[in-house]
């Protein structure tokens, strides 16, 4: 092994931590992150405009959202083990190029079909990015400089989601005219390019090893069985629960199948897809996947609720609502970088603490919405948000941190993306259960708009009560599990195995 590939495994963090670029090139990154996970809802507030301006059908613009979410979450874990087994810095900046190209390509839409198909390839691009994100945090941290990186890409991941409204409405705004909704896409063109140039200079490079084949019936059974359960929930507003409701038992099916093969795979010492040993042999894999899956079926979906509210309820425009969640976004970027340099001292109990900041605060804001009034609900409502989002901060960068910190680094990738393909399903259905809830609430009430908001918001603690449940589960179970900075390093001995089997450190 020459001098070269001796330097680019250090910076990969076989060794953990020599590269000195190392945090630059996490800014990258986070960079690239916030803009593809940002995609999933900044086109929301830009519908109405989009329609009248493509001359199209609700219908046929509900796919310019639900079809980015939809490939967007069949593309996560074939492109973690396709990074794990072929180089993430490769794959990585292959899916940057992809998805400024199509973003381009959606800006510059003449017709509605066209911008649907833009989306969807642009989907793939970001599936494609996400494991990479998380996988390269693997690879190039260790012990506690881990958890600060995790803090900050969990502060991408919780704020992205938050500011996505924000976001949009800003960019229309600034871009009067009934082409303004164009500049949603264009914005990302210098970004990518930019994030681009920076990716080819700073991401570690890897000398190539062994390659491997792709689990191919491993990668159709999951994704047929994703897109099974996804479909009926991605156009759920337009009847796709009643329509699609069999697929449900379909996806079932296929996931079982999936999960069958794997395990044949594993046996016979091949390289399946999804290593059954992350679930049944990697500590804090299963249950951080389970919390993080639960978690986001509540808090993605209080977003489109709290947009209801504020714009169809109280008359809002776009912008303003957004800025009225922005005391919620605020409180989760600041506990998320804090979050990241505690979570080697509290472990598992940080994410139970943060579950019960936000089931406190969102409560709150639920019974001041109900009853504040006329005209100062968004004032009120802002320190209850502002709760909620410090805990949200330790959440989502805990968990992430407390989920990967065991997996071996070859399946980084592959672990990654499983654990987001479990936030994108959970924020399927949330994002089709609480907006389905708030309008029964109204047809039954007179469209009384105070109830539906209360009512919803309060029904997403449900799913968070369920994940602080699991939270605990870890924490009693491991809860004294030693600290990150006691948890070995890659050995010598474990970075040979990896450079012998063609994946270590990739």
């Amino acid at each position: 092994m020459n001098s070269q590939t001796r330097s680019d495994q250090g910076g990969a963090g076989l060794t953990g931590g020599r590269d000195p670029r190392r945090w630059r090139a996490l800014w990258v990154t986070l960079t690239t992150g916030f803009m593809s996970l940002l995609d999933v809802t900044i086109v929301a507030v830009a519908l109405p405009s989009l329609q009248r301006d493509l001359n199209t059908s609700p219908a046929a613009v509900q796919w310019v959202v639900s079809g980015y979410a939809l490939t967007f979450a069949l593309a996560l874990v074939p492109a973690g083990r396709l990074g794990d087994a072929v180089g993430r810095r490769r794959i990585f900046l292959a899916a940057l190029a992809g998805f400024v190209l199509c973003s381009a390509a959606a800006g510059a839409a003449p017709t509605i079909t066209w911008l649907v198909v833009a989306r969807l390839a642009q989907g793939v691009c970001a599936g494609c990015l996400a494991p990479q994100n998380s996988a390269l945090i693997q690879q190039m941290f260790r012990g506690a400089e881990r958890g600060r990186a995790f803090g900050l890409f969990g502060a991408v991941v919780g704020i992205s989601s938050a500011v996505g409204p924000i976001v949009g409405g800003l960019i229309l705004a600034l871009a009067q005219g009934t082409q303004g909704w164009r500049w949603i896409f264009y914005v990302n063109i210098p970004v990518g390019a930019l994030a681009l140039v920076l990716g080819l200079r700073l991401l570690p490079r890897i000398a190539p090893g062994r390659r491997e084949r792709l689990d191919l019936p491993g990668v159709a059974l999951l994704g047929a069985g994703v897109l099974a359960v996804m479909l009926p929930l991605v156009f759920a507003e337009s009847g796709g629960l009643t329509r699609l409701w069999w697929l449900f038992p379909v996806g079932a099916v296929l996931l079982a199948c999936f999960a069958r093969w794997e395990g044949r795979v594993a046996r016979r010492d091949g390289r399946p897809l999804l290593d059954p040993r992350l679930l049944t042999g990697t500590r804090g894999y299963a249950l951080g996947t389970t919390l993080g899956t639960l978690y986001f079926v509540g808090f993605s979906g209080v977003w489109l609720v709290f947009a209801l509210f504020f714009q169809n309820g109280l008359g809002y425009t776009p912008l303003l609502s957004g800025l009225a969640v922005t005391p919620f976004a605020v409180g989760s970027a600041a506990a998320a970088v804090i979050s990241g340099r505690l979570v080697e001292r509290f472990g598992r109990l940080l994410t139970a603490c943060g579950l019960l900041g936000v089931i406190a605060g969102l409560g709150a804001a639920a019974l001041i919405l109900r009853s504040a009034p006329d005209g100062r609900e968004a004032w009120l409502a802002a320190p209850a948000l502002f709760a909620g989002g410090l805990g949200s901060g330790c959440v989502i960068s805990p968990n992430i941190t407390m989920t990967l910190r065991d997996v071996q680094v070859r399946m980084a990738g592959a672990a990654g993306g499983a654990l987001q393909t479990g936030q994108r399903l959970g924020a399927a259905v949330g994002t089709a259960a609480l907006p389905g809830l708030f309008y029964l609430v109204l047809a039954h009430t007179g469209r009384d708009y105070r109830a539906a908001v209360a009512l919803a918001v309060g029904s997403s603690l449900v799913a968070m009560l369920a994940a602080l449940a699991v939270a605990l589960l870890d924490w009693r179970r491991d809860g004294r599990r030693r600290p990150l900075q006691q948890v070995p390093p890659a050995t010598a001995e474990t970075a040979r195995h990896a450079c012998r089997k063609g994946g270590g450190g990739r």
